[in-house]
């Protein structure tokens, strides 16, 4: 995909939004997972990764893997969820900006 456009979302945007569009999840370990499915379940979502794995999450912005992936800290792909390399080009073309970018909610 010789797609070179730069993707701009706003900072503080919610979780559960900036999961749904990415569809990536940074483990603790380093590695980026993909999500196969997310169901919101109030504050709480449930996330599964395509190698498996069941994760309880809360919606918060400043959580931990809000941070990582504002900041790009997990930048290693997990061999068994197989995230294609079109997905990670893309990831790392996006930028996050505190007064500029799109807030994903009017997208919806």
């Amino acid at each position: 995909m010789a797609d070179d456009k730069k993707r701009y979302y706003r900072k503080n945007v919610e979780l559960f939004v900036l999961l749904d569009k990415m569809k990536l999840w940074p483990a603790r370990s380093g590695l980026l997972h993909g999500i196969k499915t997310i169901e919101e379940h109030g504050k709480y979502a449930v996330i599964t990764t395509h190698c498996g794995k069941t994760l309880r999450i809360y919606n918060s912005r400043n959580s931990r893997a809000a941070r990582w992936l504002r900041n790009k800290w997990a930048v290693k792909p997990c061999k068994q969820c197989r995230v294609p390399e079109w997905k990670l080009e893309k990831y790392s073309k996006t930028f996050f900006d505190s007064h500029y970018g799109s807030d994903l909610i009017h997208k919806q």
